[in-house]
């Protein structure tokens, strides 16, 4: 009976192996597909068109090419979530070390998110936190960070952020609050757009509240200070 039961989960471990070796080599053929193709959906975006059902709003995303991306919308969201994007390698270690600092002292719950960790998380993950779903966002992270580089990152990042309630990427959002192009968007515009990111539920770029406007001007000075680095003028394509 012993020798049958030691048999059966010998057995068993064998097809877990293999089917945890098939599920790695499929997701890694899968990032590196990402390099070149665009991701068709996300979890995100499933989430909310379940969530707009019934109601009077409706689901807005289109894809846009790097090169038809305003540089004042690149520029924008890095200065106001990750002025460090163009220099790490998907994690801004003392941005996490601060977070987790502060998250020990208050209920508030700070994040330090990289654009590269919110690329990886949304694209390949779902919302939410956990020790678990943070150990993949790691992985994924770490993948694209060699596989895709800093262009592929921000443009799959402008494409797949949700930028309203059932509005994701930044051509939808231009389209929808501006009613122009994404590559036509000015500073000011972008850096509206760019004020909504930590919470495009609850911020309102079409009816702005002091906040919201407060962040849009500090968003403003970030880009000013930021957009005469070399590094940053290669990666936004500033003309």
């Amino acid at each position: 009976m012993k020798i049958r039961k030691k048999g059966i989960i010998l057995r068993t471990w064998k097809i877990v192996k293999r089917l945890l070796l098939y599920l790695f080599i499929a997701q890694l053929i899968y990032i590196i597909i990402l390099k070149w193709v665009n991701p068709p959906v996300t979890l995100t975006m499933i989430g909310s068109r379940i969530h707009l059902m019934g109601s009077n709003r409706h689901f807005h995303k289109t894809w846009v090419s790097y090169k038809n991306i305003s540089s004042y919308a690149k520029l924008a969201v890095m200065a106001g979530e990750d002025q460090l994007f163009p220099e790490h390698q998907g994690f801004d270690i003392k941005s996490i070390k601060k977070a987790w600092e502060h998250n020990q002292r208050s209920k508030r719950v700070h994040g330090a998110s990289t654009i590269s960790q919110q690329t990886a998380k949304n694209v390949f993950l779902w919302q939410g936190r956990g020790w678990f779903r943070k150990g993949l966002e790691v992985y994924f992270t770490f993948m694209i960070e060699q596989i895709w580089g800093k262009k592929r990152i921000l443009e799959v990042y402008l494409n797949v952020a949700q930028m309203g309630n059932g509005i994701f990427g930044i051509e939808a959002a231009a389209e929808e609050y501006y009613n122009r192009n994404a590559k036509d968007l000015n500073r000011s515009q972008a850096a509206m757009i760019a004020a909504c990111l930590p919470n495009p539920l609850l911020y309102n770029v079409k009816s702005p509240s002091g906040y919201l406007l407060s962040r849009q001007t500090w968003i403003l000075r970030q880009m000013n200070n930021l957009q005469s680095a070399p590094d940053m003028l290669r990666l936004i394509d500033m003309p």
